[in-house]
């Protein structure tokens, strides 16, 4: 039977369930990818479990999220991700070395493989004909022990790309066209294939864009033929003998067809507070701003500055605004000082930042309150940007430089100057400097782990109880993000390692008396939430299901949930329901009792039962997804539990 790219991708790395839609699928994984805010959690989870070494072909960890360092804490845990990675055999890319979805494309990255990050943009790198998915720390240590990642098998959305994009229009304007369609719920269960004559203009890094952004539409993935464009690509970094030729059949078909008239798009525009409020520039043309943001993992190519270089160049930005560049990879940022652009930049009135995530992630660059922030990144979700009243707009760097010199949100098809048509370097910049190679095993095993005061052990926690009383301490509207659930920033990352100093900022977005209203719960029995539709949207950080899990949360109740939330919820062992009539969302308040016997025996017998709100004579039906694997892992109090379970028993056979 003809096969597409994604079915080619599960098929050869299929290791348990059949490919049959809505089912349990295990992969098997080949490349990992972990960054600093998530990966300090990993290599507990790692230490915690008892892993020697990595089984993967690739492992690599990435400093770009929490590379300010106001204090020893971030400093403290770079030397804690060093020596973890110089144990278990993983690459460690340093600070200022560059984003990791990029640098990976550049360094580690090879058609054909699967690659699994715990950053929600690992889908980045699918791009380069890889299945690759974000997932919760968790599903990442164990996929670096050997262990299969378990999904749904997906649903394959097929777009074909026809025409050529017009001048001022550029990748960042075809992903937001696929939001302005379908929003921030069209790809859940879904893996995304572009195909199609369209694809011949657009470079390696052009699909970087666009693939990135599936995260923002809920995608399991997104993935692009391996063609002679990912070989050109591969040849000038270095590494053209990891290039293998992955298209879909001549007759391969689809579960969803769709089709973008590259010709047809417009300068595009995601207005404040979702990545799927899209409408065009011109729409919310004259908008005054207070900041224009050029780079991110959203737009991280070397054309993404040059071309903004080339706008800006001779000419100042309007006053009073803060034009921020956030290169985004170090060898790249090299190649844009050879060729003067940044000189052109900073010559307009430019902010030069080093390379990494930054302000993407709320880690400095935050806007003043009250005013527009206008920046390339891929999300726009409420305080995300580091200032809670925030406002911030999506878009491409064309309309992000235009803007800045006009001070006010601009279609850049206005302004009177030729297209600037941006030629990359003829030999590129190749630097592995500050990418330390994994260490030999017998070297690896002498490595102590450094672990400062700002490192805390994961506690532990108990199986799911029997019978539970639980307070609904929250409950919430759709689309809860896990940057509310808990925030990014400055104020917040630095604690990634340490379980009860970041458990403090939990929901505070939403409810500044979460974290005391939580703790009380412990001793009490623990509480429930209940969310609307697409709850925990966003970030893959597993922080935002473990932090509540550590203040007491036992059963998350919603309309639905976003994958990787929801994957990450099971996995420290917090029960996830929907609703099985969603107008019963509106019979439970906040303060409600939520009674749940004989449990554990529900669960297992059945997807469906029933919760009574005591005192109310009100009985919901709800349900659960939860494959017996993972009902297994909810019985037992979360997947670690399970795995030193398993390895007991293996000790015990053994001995």
């Amino acid at each position: 039977m003809p096969l597409n790219i994604t079915e080619k991708l599960i098929k050869s790395h299929l290791v348990e369930g059949e490919m049959v839609t809505g089912k349990e699928i295990g992969l098997i994984i080949d490349q990992t990818l972990t960054q600093d805010a998530t990966g300090t959690m990993v290599m507990l989870e790692l230490e915690a479990m008892g892993v020697e070494r990595a089984q993967t072909e690739a492992s690599a960890q990435y400093v770009d999220h929490n590379i300010i360092q106001v204090d020893n804490k971030n400093a403290d845990d770079h030397l804690f991700l060093q020596s973890a990675t110089r144990r278990f055999g993983l690459y460690y890319s340093r600070p200022g070395n560059g984003v990791s979805h990029p640098v990976h494309m550049q360094r580690l990255a090879k058609p054909g493989k699967t690659l699994l990050g715990s950053d929600s943009h690992t889908c980045a790198n699918g791009c380069m004909g890889m299945l690759a998915m974000g997932a919760g720390g968790m599903d990442v240590a164990l996929a670096i022990a050997g262990e299969p990642i378990y999904i749904k098998m997906p649903k394959v959305w097929g777009i074909k790309l026809t025409g050529k994009l017009p001048d001022w229009v550029s990748a960042k304007d075809v992903i937001l066209e696929l939001l302005r369609r379908h929003d921030v719920k069209g790809g859940v269960g879904k893996v995304i294939e572009y195909y199609g004559p369209g694809l011949d203009q657009l470079s390696a890094m052009d699909r970087h864009v666009i693939a990135n952004m599936g995260a923002e539409l809920g995608a399991t993935g997104t993935v692009f033929p391996s063609d002679e464009e990912i070989r050109r690509f591969l040849k000038e970094q270095g590494r053209e003998e990891d290039w293998v030729e992955l298209t879909a059949d001549i007759d391969a078909s689809y579960d969803i067809e769709e089709e973008i008239n590259l010709s047809k798009l417009e300068p595009l525009i995601a207005k404040p507070s979702s990545p799927g409020n899209v409408v065009p520039v011109s729409e919310v043309a004259g908008t005054p701003i207070y900041q224009s943001y050029i780079g991110s993992s959203a737009n991280p190519g070397y054309r993404d500055f040059a071309v903004a270089a080339e706008i800006v160049k001779g000419k100042t930005v309007a006053n009073g605004i803060s034009f921020d560049i956030n290169p985004t990879s170090r060898q790249m940022l090299t190649d844009l000082v050879k060729e003067s652009h940044i000189a052109s930049l900073l010559q307009a009135g430019a902010r030069l930042h080093q390379a990494g995530c930054n302000g993407c992630i709320g880690m400095g660059q935050a806007p003043a309150t009250g005013r527009n922030s206008l920046r390339t990144t891929p999300r726009n979700f409420p305080g995300r940007s580091g200032t809670q009243e925030d406002s911030v707009y999506l878009c491409s760097p064309e309309t992000a430089a235009v803007s800045a010199l006009k001070g006010e949100i601009t279609d850049p098809r206005t302004l009177k100057i030729p297209y600037p048509k941006s030629k990359e370097p003829e030999n590129p910049t190749v630097d592995t400097s500050l990418l330390d190679e994994p260490l030999p095993y017998e070297e690896a095993k002498k490595v102590e782990l450094h672990k400062g005061p700002n490192i805390a052990s994961i506690p532990p926690m108990d199986a799911l109880p029997d019978e539970l009383d639980l307070p609904v301490l929250l409950k919430m509207d759709d689309n809860i993000s896990t940057d509310e659930i808990l925030a990014g920033g400055a104020r917040v990352l630095p604690y990634r390692s340490n379980l009860p100093e970041i458990s403090k900022f939990a929901f505070e977005i939403i409810d500044k008396t979460y974290y005391t209203r939580g703790m009380d719960s412990v001793t009490t029995g623990g509480h429930a939430i209940v969310g609307g539709f697409n709850y925990g949207q966003g970030s893959s950080r597993e922080h935002a299901a473990l932090a509540p899990r550590f203040l007491g949360l036992r059963v998350a109740l919603a309309k639905d949930f976003a994958r990787i939330h929801w994957q990450n919820l099971v996995n420290f062992g917090v029960l996830p329901l929907t609703f099985v009539n969603e107008e019963d969302y509106d019979q439970i308040e906040q303060g409600d009792i939520l009674q749940l016997n004989d449990l554990r025996k529900k669960v297992q017998q059945s997807s469906k039962f029933t919760i009574n709100v005591k005192g109310k004579n009100v009985s919901i039906q709800v349900s659960h997804a939860l494959s017996q694997r993972q009902v297994d892992v909810i019985l037992q109090g979360g997947l670690i539990n399970l795995v030193k379970e398993r390895l007991k028993k293996v000790s015990s056979i053994e001995k």
